[in-house]
């Protein structure tokens, strides 16, 4: 059987718990990640689910969040967060170290970013102030 999905490239259930897992535990202990950890509950159980349900799916296995929420209307239900680059940068410096931390193969890390840092970046709902330039 040939792997072509994400989920199924990345080791199925178990590799999406264990890059959930990864990423949370950067989340709970990076200097670099407090505004975006503090936009969490303290317990993490909850969070740590639903990204393994929502990514088990969106990786191109099971629809687990779907079926239990519905759509995911990622941004829609981030939309009470003000989540602007500083937010974004953090949360995907987790994810990368995520990334690493599983020693994955050079092609599929690169994958997984490639679909990951765009959501990421949509994630984003503050309009950034551009610097006024020097009359």
């Amino acid at each position: 059987m040939e792997q072509d999905t994400l989920y199924q490239r990345l080791g199925g259930e178990s590799g999406v718990r264990q890059l959930v897992t990864h990423f949370y535990n950067f989340m709970d202990t990076l200097a670099t990640a407090t505004t975006v950890r503090a936009m969490h509950n303290s317990d993490l159980s909850d969070s740590r689910e639903k990204l393994f349900q929502y990514f088990s799916g969106w990786f191109g296995g099971p629809a687990l969040f779907v079926e239990r929420y519905g759509h995911p209307r990622l941004r829609a239900r981030h939309n009470h967060l003000a989540i602007d680059i500083e937010q974004r940068d953090a949360w995907m410096q987790c994810m990368q170290l995520a990334l690493a931390e599983m020693s994955l193969v050079p092609a599929l890390k690169e994958d997984l970013l490639a679909k990951i840092e765009p959501m990421a970046d949509h994630m984003r709902n503050v309009e950034e102030q551009q610097p006024l330039s020097d009359c």
